[in-house]
């Protein structure tokens, strides 16, 4: 399935996409799609659901973030060789791990809005991992019992709030609208091969970033299994596995976000994400 969240801001219902594109409305069968409506099994059950007999959601309308009270974005850094190479920094021995504000959190095609101050913003096509149940201490083999579903995030950092101010990186990772996610929350059982999907991201027209899950040095299952000994995982928590070589900071020469900019991005078989780059002075 391919599960969604539409409507105005703060007013997003339940929905699926179904077999001819068009929205259906899940309302009548759950309240919204996260905590324990995103238990693989409720999932399961959820699919058998007859979807012409869903109420139809007629014209456009906004895609909201799929998940709703997320807890937790946790990110992994450095998960692709050739992207570790073109930031100049070393491959990692275990998973490198880093936190994303969830007030970060947008949907896939709202405005991406640069902070005050800004010099250096960038761009990351990353897939997405939406934790369905709780896990902690699961083992490579059972981490993927836990996944809900797979999406899209676009990692978007400012580099020199991330590189150059001392601390974590979450400074520049964590500012509002620097997490969109979606258009939806794919099911496991739509994705035959999560770690063999082509990903890519464009800047004005121009194809930037364009690689494949495959080339990831720490998979999903590791990651998820790595990740629970440390915390708890939740449902609805959100873990962007790394993005592949082509950001801004590794170009020569840079290239870094400016007003007016168009990312578009996507990922084989979930989907693509369209955000226009706005000054945070335009926008209030």
């Amino acid at each position: 399935m391919k599960l969604l969240r539409y409507g105005p801001p703060g007013e997003e219902k339940p929905g699926l996409l179904d077999k001819n594109g068009q929205i259906r409305d899940l309302s009548g069968k759950l309240n919204d799609l996260g905590g324990g409506a995103l238990d693989p099994d409720r999932l399961a059950a959820l699919s058998k659901v007859d979807t012409d007999s869903l109420p139809l959601v007629e014209g456009n309308t906004r895609l909201g973030p799929p998940v709703s009270g997320v807890g937790k974005i946790i990110a992994v850094g450095i998960n692709y060789a050739a992207h570790g190479q073109e930031a100049k920094m070393d491959l990692p021995g275990e998973p490198i791990l880093f936190s994303k504000a969830v007030t970060s959190l947008s949907a896939a095609n709202d405005p991406v809005v640069l902070p005050r101050g800004s010099k250096k913003g960038d761009w990351e096509v990353e897939l997405a991992i939406i934790i369905g149940r709780r896990a902690q201490y699961v083992s490579q083999a059972e981490a993927r019992s836990v996944i809900a579903g797979y999406s899209i995030m676009n990692d978007v950092s400012e580099r020199e709030f991330q590189l150059e101010r001392d601390g974590q990186w979450l400074k520049g990772k964590s500012f509002d609208t620097f997490a969109p996610l979606g258009p939806w929350l794919v099911t496991p059982d739509e994705v035959t091969d999560p770690q063999n999907l082509n990903l890519w991201l464009e800047l004005n027209g121009e194809r930037m970033q364009d690689g494949n899950t495959s080339d990831m040095i720490f998979g999903i299952s590791h990651l998820i299994s790595a990740i629970s000994q440390y915390m708890t995982l939740m449902p609805g928590d959100v873990i962007p596995t790394g993005t592949p070589p082509g950001v801004g900071l590794g170009r020569d020469p840079q290239v870094f976000l400016k007003p007016g900019d168009v990312m578009r991005l996507g990922i084989e078989g979930l989907g693509e994400q369209r955000q226009e780059v706005k000054a945070w002075e335009d926008v209030h």
